[in-house]
Parts: structure tokens; C-alpha cells; sequence
């Protein structure tokens, strides 16, 4: 490595506090409040991890991964996940070439930087899991052939609750493979107000001799505020954040304690730890430091592990949430 490329590398990699700045202050144009939901989608992708954001109809969670999208120079592909929708709609197919007779391949949306998943569980299970290998292992197969993945990959999936009709229950097996669920809520009283007070200032976008409403989709600023090696630069001071054994075992023991709770069926898996230890590296550099703490790791406990939890019959019967069960466990272990 030349000299020339140490001193940019060492340029671009101290820019990256100011891409969180900049991250923020980009989606606080259009987004009101959910900070903590552009925490969550900045720690997704600063580790390379997947986010499912949870939330009833309305809470700007597709407005939000837009405005992330074009705040970072990266490929942006969305999704509608519907029932009609079929796997190949997702990862694309072989197609019959009429003139040359032979078969070519047609990426699907899932060929790009950042995919966004909306509405993920209003599709059937067979649609849900054609996301897992790539999810998973970055690539995909179609016919005969394994395609790897742009780099970086990241999945912002939305879901509604799943009481919703015409929606299903994403299997064990691809909610595991989500790094974070993060649970959005009803925004304060402030910020609504500030909301209608936003929506009202839109006007109109005038179209030849008529005109429609604006949306908010269209008061995205267009111009990326960083660039992809800014991006990669940040997710290398990542991985340099340092994160202690005494850190690591709690993890662990946290991630055990869901598996010998007598309420749960199901505890979380060993990706839960990683996930844990990963978050809080990357939430450490959100918040200027360079080691991970417990208040990492209790902030991120629901999110990593909530999604990764059963409850048994007998804990619905006594009508216990999986969020009781952990800040039981949480307060066992403070």
C-alpha cells in the first residue's frame, strides 16, 4: 500500500463520526422523532446485519429506509412482498432468449446494496424464505448458477403485527437470520404535531397543466451526504471497537438463560451472541467510543433477542409476553 493510500484511508476513516452526524441530521429532514430506529438502521449497516422494523401502517418505517437510501451512494432495490408474489419476483429466473435459443439470467430485485423488504410477512412462507440463502450466505442460486451478491448487502425488511389479517408468521428460521427486530411506536404528541405541520408545508408538484400533492417520498433530498468508502471506512473503525471477555460472557450467559427459562419453548440461538457483541460494537462507535459497555448490551437486548424467543402454552396461559420474560431474565443477571 503506497503512502498516498494510508493518508486517504486515514482521511476517509476520520470523517466517519461526522457520517453519523450527517446520517441523522439527512433523515431528520423528512423523519420525525424515531432516532432509535436510525440508531437500529445505522448499526445494521455499519455490521453488515439485517433489520426488521415491526410497526402498524403509518409509522414512516418505508419513508425512513428511502431517506437512509439516498443519504449513502449505495444501489437501492424495493420489494413489495404481496400474496401473489412469487420467489422468483425476488431473486430473478432464467429467461428463454427467443432469437439466440438460449436461456439468460434475470437478476431480481436482491441484486443491489441495500433491499428493502416491505410489508415482508404479507407474502407466503415459500416467498419469505427465497431470502434466506441470500441473507445468509450473500449470494443466490438460479437454475444452475451461484451469484454472489453486491458488497455491501443489507436487508431492511418492514413487517406489520402479525394480528393483521392477510399477513403470516415469518418462520423461525429466516427471523433468525435477522440481526435486530426493532418494535416501532406512535410518535409523541410534539411530534405529531410537528408531522401535520411538515405535511401541510408540501404544496404541489405541478405535472404539464395539472397538479398533485407532494408526498413525503418526494421531499427526499436526492443528494447522497456520503459515499460508500465512507461507509466501508466507518465499518472498518467498527471493527476495531474493542470489546471485552467479561463483555462477551454476559452475552453468552444472557443467550443461555433464554434456553433454561421455564416459560420459553424456544430460546435464542448462538447468532443472538453475535449479534449482541457485533450491535454493540457498532453502537459503541454511534455514541464516540471506541469499547463496548453494559449499557450496549441492555440496550440492544430486545431487539436482538425478543424475535428469537417462544413462549410456552402454559407462560400464554398465565398471560406472559416474551418482553416480561426478558426483563426478568435481565434483572437476574444486574
Amino acid at each position: 500500500m503506497t503512502t498516498a493510500t494510508v493518508s486517504s484511508s486515514t482521511e476517509t476513516a476520520s470523517k466517519s463520526p461526522s457520517l453519523i452526524d450527517a446520517m441523522r441530521q439527512r433523515v431528520g429532514r423528512t423523519v420525525v422523532g424515531q432516532d432509535q430506529v436510525v440508531e437500529r438502521v445505522l448499526i445494521a449497516l455499519l455490521t453488515g446485519g439485517h433489520l426488521l422494523l415491526q410497526g402498524m401502517p403509518g409509522l414512516a418505517k418505508t419513508l425512513l429506509v428511502n431517506c437512509v437510501a439516498k443519504a449513502i451512494d449505495l444501489s437501492f432495490s424495493r420489494a413489495q412482498f404481496t400474496i401473489d408474489l412469487l420467489p422468483a419476483d425476488i431473486i430473478g429466473s432464467e429467461i428463454l432468449d427467443q432469437r439466440s435459443g438460449e436461456y439468460r439470467t434475470q437478476k431480481g430485485p436482491v441484486f443491489t446494496n441495500l433491499l428493502l423488504a416491505d410489508e415482508i410477512n404479507r407474502a407466503a412462507p415459500k416467498v419469505q424464505s427465497a431470502l434466506l440463502e441470500a441473507m445468509q450466505e450473500r449470494k443466490v442460486t438460479i437454475g444452475n448458477h451461484s451469484l454472489p451478491l453486491p458488497a455491501p448487502f443489507v436487508v431492511i425488511a418492514t413487517q406489520n403485527p402479525i394480528e393483521q389479517s392477510g399477513t403470516f408468521e415469518l418462520p423461525e428460521a429466516q427471523l433468525d437470520r435477522f440481526m435486530l427486530c426493532h418494535r416501532l411506536t406512535y410518535p409523541q404528541v410534539d411530534e405529531e404535531e410537528e408531522i401535520l405541520r411538515r405535511s401541510l408545508a408540501l404544496g404541489l408538484k405541478h405535472e404539464g397543466r395539472g397538479a398533485v400533492p407532494k408526498t413525503a417520498f418526494e421531499s427526499i433530498d436526492p443528494e447522497p451526504v456520503a459515499t460508500v468508502e465512507e461507509l466501508v471506512a466507518a465499518m472498518a473503525k467498527v471493527q476495531e471497537v474493542y470489546v471485552s471477555d467479561v463483555f462477551m460472557k454476559h452475552s453468552v450467559e444472557l443467550v443461555r438463560r433464554t434456553r433454561h427459562s421455564p416459560h420459553l419453548d424456544l430460546g435464542a440461538s448462538p447468532r443472538a451472541g453475535m449479534a449482541l457483541v457485533h450491535g454493540a460494537r457498532a453502537r459503541a462507535f454511534i455514541h464516540g467510543r471506541d469499547y463496548a459497555v453494559p449499557e450496549d448490551l441492555f440496550a440492544l437486548s430486545e431487539d436482538v433477542l425478543l424475535h428469537r424467543m417462544r413462549l410456552t402454552y402454559q407462560a400464554m396461559a398465565e398471560g406472559l409476553t416474551v418482553q416480561h420474560v426478558l426483563k426478568q431474565i435481565l434483572a437476574e443477571m444486574s
